[in-house]
């Protein structure tokens, strides 16, 4: 069984650091205050889509498939991993209602470009 290092403390959820670090072949220890990578501080949900997303090379239609998930779930788990990593996302402009429908429907592949074109005519 493989153990991680805990990356936030399950009593505060501040951020932990390794204060020992050993090597079991040959026994060298090394103590001090060391930073965990940004990784290590993801939840076991987060590290699980990194892993699916990366395996798919980052199509998400193929992460979608992956997961079983629909395409706003792993937008919106890319976007809380994105985040979890510290980089602030830029707010979407703001797309009228039966637009952005009809523009999610087709980025999902729901729809066609001439079926999109022809909704958006209306």
């Amino acid at each position: 069984m493989t153990r991680e290092a805990l990356g936030k403390c399950p009593a505060c959820g501040s951020n932990t650091e390794v204060a020992k670090i050993s090597c079991k072949d040959c026994g060298t220890t090394i103590e001090g205050r060391f930073h965990l990578c940004k990784f290590c501080r993801l939840t076991d949900e987060q590290k699980a889509f990194i892993d699916a997303f990366i395996k798919c090379r980052g199509n998400i239609k193929e992460v979608e498939k992956e997961l079983g998930v629909s395409y706003p779930t792993v937008k919106n788990k890319l976007e809380d991993v994105a985040s979890s990593l510290g980089y602030k996302s830029e707010p979407e402009p703001e797309i009228p209602g039966r637009r952005k429908e009809v523009l999610d429907k087709l980025n999902s592949g729901e729809l066609t470009v001439e079926q999109a074109l022809e909704m958006l005519k209306d």
